[in-house]
């Protein structure tokens, strides 16, 4: 077993950072082996970046960007580039919903939209350009929860009877989004309001935003919201693969 002394934290614990953020998800293993560490010399290292929020590990303890890797990454996208990207995706969205579709970005305090396209109905129709919404109580939110972007917070405010506001059934619900590629909300930020979100993912296959369609509940049943969302997946992949993305729309509609 090699010594617990690492002759040089600092370049191992920033070659660590660029194992993860070159490609992710990786194992403890695989990563103390490219740097020619055992584990427990990898411990600290590893610690360090995650008590500062750029490596996380996920559900099986492997190890990919954290949530202020994430914001940083982002903001090398500028707002305008992503809006940019995205424009196309929107209006088809909200032409085949004829509901309103936005594009959400992650924030500290939540999620916002930065660019909208407004649908055929008067009813409904709202302006989200601006607003912070915390994350459990918006669609986007929950992607950006289920994908690690965010971390879920301590307390978990209830803004009506169907909020998500218990930790455990929250992270049930994550697990679902996981499993079927979009979010829904339905009556939880406000009653009457339905939303469905897909992710977008950059070159490397983080989560950098998500694409989301809102109108009133009335419209948006849930039957509907199944097929909503494989539209606003459809549209998401579009937008993912100007940004780089090679993964496959086939796995993500499976």
């Amino acid at each position: 077993m090699g010594s617990l002394a690492v002759p040089d934290p600092a370049d191992a614990t920033a070659r660590l950072l660029a194992l993860v953020l070159e490609r992710a998800p990786r194992t403890l293993a695989g990563v103390a082996d490219e740097l020619g560490l055992v584990e427990p010399e990898l411990a600290p290292l590893l610690a360090a970046l995650e008590r500062h929020g750029l490596v996380a590990r996920d559900d099986a303890g492997r190890l990919r960007p954290g949530p202020a890797a994430g914001r940083f990454a982002r903001s090398a996208v500028a707002r305008e580039e992503l809006a940019a990207h995205a424009a196309g995706a929107l209006r088809r969205l909200a032409e085949e919903t004829g509901e309103t579709a936005n594009l959400m970005v992650p924030t500290p305090d939540g999620t916002e939209a930065i660019a909208q396209e407004d649908g055929r109905h008067l009813l409904g129709a709202t302006n989200w350009i601006g607003r912070d919404i915390p994350d459990h109580a918006s669609a986007a939110g929950k992607l950006f929860l289920a994908h690690g972007v965010s971390g879920i917070p301590s307390r978990l405010q209830r803004f009506t009877e169907h909020t998500l506001a218990d930790r455990p059934r929250l992270e049930a619900a994550l697990a679902t989004v996981r499993e079927r590629g979009y979010a829904t909300l339905v009556d939880e930020l406000e009653p009457g309001l339905s939303v469905v979100a897909a992710p977008v993912f950059d070159a490397h296959g983080a989560v950098v935003a998500a694409l989301a369609v809102s109108g009133p509940t009335t419209r948006l049943p849930a039957p509907k919201l199944g097929l909503v969302g494989r539209v606003t997946i459809e549209q998401a992949h579009a937008v993912s693969a100007r940004l780089g993305y090679r993964g496959a729309l086939e796995d993500a509609l499976a």
